[in-house]
């Protein structure tokens, strides 16, 4: 549903989107299977596909207006139970646009035991201006696996668009059993001079980062490290956590390494084949 959120002129109203989608997975036998799907407002999934097979439920979330502005508010949860795996991604980058008022997306996900769960949207671009929250929290129980990613394009790398006012502000906490296993927050304001610092951005205006459980293999690493990548990235292996981060000029080039990195260590550490949903092709 849309909210009319009164102006200091009243001659131009401005309208700001409330949306919210929950969704949850099953496993029954060999298949995992929604059990939950309840929207409010234009947050959506497609019908839910079996690319790898009956194991894997794939939904896409769609939110139609495609773009946040001043006012909106998006909160989106996902729970893949006990023994099921879902994989959820995006038809295309979500763009968080110039705005005189916030805009916000909370986003809390959850894994119980035996169960996989992988958020993997394509980018995030935040025009110059905007003013845009994000929150992030992930709940893992018992022996969950999860791969997560985000990549973040600053003001609009392919126009030649810099990040010169507003501010991006994010936060991202995951817990296993309760305890906090990482955490990181963010604020970047336009023409910050993080982003043009070597210990910051070092004027690289994409930025990107994969989190996946498990303990990876030296060899493993080695090979992720020795993926081409235009731009800079590197892992760290944290007690049960692989990171991967890089630094790029454009969203495709981080996205690409991103995957690259992913097909290395999904049927490494989750036991699947990385097999990219069509939707990236598109």
């Amino acid at each position: 549903m849309s909210q009319v959120v009164a102006s200091a002129t009243p001659q131009a109203p401005i309208f700001a989107w409330q949306a919210s989608l929950d969704l949850a997975y099953g496993r029954f036998g060999e298949h995992t299977r929604p059990v939950l799907r309840r929207h409010l407002g234009p947050l959506r999934v497609q019908k839910h596909l079996y690319a790898e097979g009956p194991e894997v439920c794939q939904h896409i979330v769609v939110h139609p207006p495609a773009g946040i502005a001043g006012g909106d508010r998006l909160a989106i949860s996902a729970t893949a139970q006990a023994g099921a795996w879902a994989q959820l991604t995006s038809p295309g980058a979500a763009k968080w646009y110039r705005a005189a008022s916030p805009a916000s997306q909370t986003l809390a996900l959850r894994a119980e035991p035996g169960a996989t769960l992988e958020w993997l949207p394509q980018e995030t671009i935040v025009y110059s201006g905007a003013q845009a929250q994000l929150a992030t929290t992930i709940d893992l129980q018992g022996d969950a696996r999860l791969c997560y990613w985000d990549v973040v394009a600053l003001g609009r790398p392919a126009s030649a668009e810099a990040f010169e006012r507003g501010y991006f502000q994010a936060r991202l906490d995951v817990r296993r059993n309760g305890e906090l296993i990482w955490h990181e927050r963010q604020r970047i304001l336009g023409n910050d001079g993080l982003l043009g610092s070597p210990v910051g951005l070092c004027g690289y205006p994409v930025f990107g980062t994969l989190l996946i459980t498990g303990t990876a293999e030296p060899g493993w690493l080695a090979q992720c490290r020795a993926l081409p990548c235009r731009g800079r990235g590197d892992l760290t292996q944290l007690p049960g956590l692989v990171v991967a981060r890089c630094l790029a000029r454009e969203a495709l080039q981080a996205r690409d390494w991103l995957i690259s990195v992913w097909r290395v260590l999904r049927p490494a550490l989750l036991g699947r084949e990385a097999l990219p949903p069509r939707i990236w092709n598109t």
